[in-house]
């Protein structure tokens, strides 16, 4: 929404270079007009119209308003790389991973408790702690917690239900070391990857949280798996994230906005001039 924004003007800069006519629309501040075969958007009191595309940067505190909005423009017949019901999967820890793990995806594994009562026993399902503990919805790492036993586990998950949030618990994959994979996917390629290491003592490899990163090379298992997780969340832009477990790659999640600051500085990579042209080329 904010036009000072990183990813924003690295898009609006890719696509003045290219010749075209960017507009940043806070998606917040646009007023949808429902009527028989007739929507509109209305935008600072004026209607949107001669619009060939919008590449939708969409935050998670507002997923759901962020979406109808999209959702108008599907009907208004705008090409979108981010269609309204994967940014609203994806958005969805919990459906993400169910809907993953059926299509043969490695994925970690994960428990969601509805009853207290049963976390005990659901702990020692992931052969008991460390486990890693996440709020449903999340950013920059924000909401996760290495729980490293299991009365700690049992403690966290009460406060959290006590407030009335549900969370995942998921298995600690020691081996991956505190790093993680960040993979850009754009039109079913993979256009950029790097490695993130978490700080000394941190566990999470947020860039946000100190972490550093250097570009890698994907070996041919998780090239597939990337793009297969892209696909099946019916992303077109995605950035996924992965972890490298002795069993194989494993999908931590499928991002419909993936922040391209960290990937594009690591890398050296023009992330954003892959996404327009794959846009220009859809219209």
């Amino acid at each position: 929404r904010a036009y000072n924004l990183y990813s924003t003007q690295s898009l609006f800069r890719a696509a003045f270079r290219r010749g075209h006519k960017p507009e940043v629309i806070d998606h917040q501040r646009c007023n949808l007009i429902i009527e028989q075969k007739l929507p509109q958007i209305l935008y600072e009191g004026k209607r949107l119209s001669g619009i060939d595309a919008v590449i939708p940067r969409v935050g998670a505190s507002v997923t759901a308003y962020g979406a109808s909005v999209i959702k108008h423009f599907e009907l208004m017949g705008i090409f979108t790389p981010v269609r309204s019901d994967s940014l609203l999967q994806s958005r969805d820890k919990l459906r993400s991973l169910q809907k993953l793990s059926v299509s043969d995806v490695g994925v970690p594994k994960t428990f969601i408790v509805n009853n207290l009562e049963d976390l005990p026993r659901m702990l020692n399902y992931l052969d008991g702690a460390p486990v890693v503990i996440k709020l449903l919805e999340g950013t920059h790492g924000a909401g996760v917690i290495l729980a490293e036993s299991k009365n700690t586990a049992i403690s966290i998950v009460e406060a959290f239900h006590k407030t009335g949030q549900k969370v995942l618990v998921q298995e600690f994959i020691e081996e991956a070391g505190g790093a993680d994979i960040r993979a850009i996917v754009v039109g079913g390629q993979i256009v950029a990857t790097m490695k993130r290491q978490a700080s000394e003592g941190e566990f999470r490899s947020n860039l946000h949280r100190g972490a550093t990163a250097i570009p890698i090379n994907l070996t041919e298992e998780e090239e597939r798996t990337v793009k297969k997780a892209a696909r099946i969340m019916g992303l077109d832009v995605a950035g996924v994230a992965l972890l490298q477990a002795k069993r194989g790659p494993l999908i931590m999640e499928v991002n419909a906005s993936p922040g391209l600051e960290g990937i594009e500085t690591t890398t050296k990579t023009d992330v954003a001039g892959e996404i327009i042209d794959y846009v220009v080329k859809k219209v």
